[in-house]
This record gives C-alpha cells, sequence and structure tokens, in this order.
C-alpha cells in the first residue's frame, strides 16, 4: 500500500504552486495588512493596531484585492520572488512557514476544512484593531502592539 498524497504545500515549492494554490496558502488572518512602523535607528519593524484602510476588519480579507497595491502603493504583492525581501511577516503566515520547510497550522483553513479556525484561534487581527483611518498618523508610535510576531496568539 502506498503513501497518501502529500497536500500541495507539502510536494511543491511555492514556485511550482499554481495561482490558485498561491492564494489558498494565505490563511485570512489579516497580520499582514497591520500598518508597520520601522525604527530609523535599528531598522526593527513594529506593527501598530491600525490596519490598512481597505482591510475589512471583520473578515479580515482586503476589501479590494485585485486594486490593492494601485490604491495603497506601500502594498506589496506577496509573491514568491518578493517572499524573501518581507522579513516584516508574521512566524504564523503560512507563507512564511513553507519557504522555512514548516507545515501549516491546526488552524489553517487548509487543514482545518474551515475559514473561521484562523479566528477561533487567535491568530487573526478580527477584533484586535482598528481601521488606519481612525487613528492619527502622529498617534501610530503609541498604536505599537506586540501580538503579531508571536507564532501561538
Amino acid at each position: 500500500m502506498g503513501e497518501p498524497d502529500l497536500p500541495f504545500w507539502k510536494a511543491k515549492s511555492l514556485d511550482q504552486m499554481s495561482r490558485a494554490e498561491w492564494e489558498s496558502l494565505c490563511d485570512g488572518c489579516g497580520r499582514c495588512c497591520l500598518v508597520k512602523l520601522e525604527d530609523e535607528d535599528t531598522l526593527e519593524v513594529h506593527y501598530t493596531m491600525a490596519s490598512c484602510r481597505y482591510l475589512d476588519v471583520k473578515t479580515c480579507r482586503c476589501s479590494d484585492y485585485a486594486n490593492r497595491t494601485t490604491n495603497i502603493p506601500d502594498c506589496r504583492e506577496l509573491t514568491p520572488e518578493t517572499l524573501g525581501e518581507m522579513t516584516w511577516l508574521p512566524p504564523s503566515c503560512a507563507y512564511r512557514k513553507v519557504a522555512e520547510g514548516r507545515d501549516l497550522s491546526w488552524w489553517h483553513p487548509l487543514v482545518s476544512g474551515s475559514t473561521e479556525t484562523v479566528h477561533e484561534a487567535g491568530i487573526s487581527v478580527r477584533g484586535k484593531i482598528v481601521s488606519e483611518d481612525l487613528v492619527a498618523e502622529e498617534d501610530l508610535w503609541g498604536a505599537v502592539v506586540r501580538w503579531p510576531v508571536a507564532e501561538g496568539e
């Protein structure tokens, strides 16, 4: 009896994935859409409790995904080629995990079969953030949070 087929994220490299497979790796946590600040002295990146104005804070999905990089010039399109440049992605990010040879967590929709487990596990930003439109730019440093960098939150 042969071994069961491996899921695509274990059987393929990121650059071998189809567009649909690539897109399905996104767990819908919304962490990458948080406004981030860089300390000019240390170059350390800090997450804030403010999200991009296009992030739907209830669904944790971009409200204009197709036009995100046009709407927000700072929005970086995540691709196998750009992934290595995005060192600020949280440790829980499926793209980062697969690139590092780690498996997806139990709460990832591809593992659990439900888009709600990322929220139920407390990984997503749902209920923890506000739109950047509600935070004055001069107040962003006061809105820095630490939780996005933890794997098991």
